[in-house]
C-alpha cells in the first residue's frame, strides 16, 4: 500500500468523526444552559473543528486554495476570542 492510498483511506475514516464531532457540539449549543461562556466554548470547538474539516477536504479533493480559507478562519476564530474574553472581564466594546 502506497502513501497515497493509506492517506486517502485514513482521511476517509476521519471524516465521519468529524461530522459526529458537528453533531455532538450542535446538540451541545442547543441542549446545554444559555450561559455566555459555554456558547462561546461551544462555538469555538465546532469552529476549529471547521478549520481542521477544511484541511482535511482539502487534502482529499487536493484543492490546495481552501488551506489559507481555513487558516483565515482559524486567525478569525481566534480574534473572536480575544474579543469575547475581553467583554466578558472588563465589560467593555473595543
Amino acid at each position: 500500500m502506497d502513501l497515497e492510498s493509506w492517506v486517502t483511506t485514513f482521511l476517509s475514516y476521519a471524516i465521519p468523526l468529524y461530522l459526529l464531532a458537528f453533531a455532538i457540539y450542535v446538540a451541545r449549543m442547543f441542549r446545554e444552559p444559555r450561559r455566555v461562556p459555554d456558547l462561546v466554548l461551544v462555538v469555538d470547538a465546532l469552529s476549529y473543528d471547521l478549520a481542521a474539516f477544511l484541511v482535511i477536504l482539502s487534502i482529499l479533493l487536493r484543492t490546495p486554495i481552501t488551506i489559507p480559507c481555513a487558516i483565515a478562519l482559524v486567525l478569525w476564530i481566534y480574534a473572536l476570542d480575544i474579543y469575547v474574553a475581553k467583554y466578558l472581564e472588563s465589560k467593555e466594546l473595543g
